[in-house]
């Protein structure tokens, strides 16, 4: 949802004036995409039909992609808002859109280091971690 409304807002100004939002709207609609077809494919348990892919793995790798990429789209939007802008509206809605990006970023992160978690298996409780070699 987040993602949605980032790239929804600066789709609604006049992005296509400046370069800087072409990478803004490219970010935000590719890991958009692309995180909805995760989610689906988790929705609808798809993972399990493709077991020979390390699911933990991908994702760790996607959401560091999606951070780091997301960290440089916050900043060239957070500094092409230009305060002085001749029309009020298109400065509001990408002051927005900064915010959302960040909000989208810091949102990354976190699913980054929960990912690198279940990557290296240090959510597991007592019952999954029964040692089974008895000396």
């Amino acid at each position: 949802v987040l993602g949605l409304l980032v790239w929804a807002l600066i789709a609604n100004t006049t992005y296509h004036l400046h370069a800087a939002y072409g990478w803004v709207m490219f970010v935000s609609i590719f890991f958009w995409i692309l995180t909805v077809l995760l989610f689906v494919t988790y929705l609808l348990q798809l993972q399990l039909k493709f077991y020979m892919i390390p699911w933990p793995l991908m994702l760790m790798i996607f959401n560091i992609l999606a951070t780091v990429l997301y960290v440089s789209a916050f900043i060239t939007c957070a500094a092409a808002v230009q305060p002085t802008s001749w029309r009020q509206w298109d400065y509001n809605r990408r002051a927005a859109a900064s915010f959302f990006a960040c909000l989208v970023m810091i949102t990354y992160g976190a699913s980054t280091f929960f990912s690198f978690r279940a990557w290296k298996g240090l959510g597991s409780n007592a019952a999954t971690s029964q040692v089974t070699d008895h000396a």
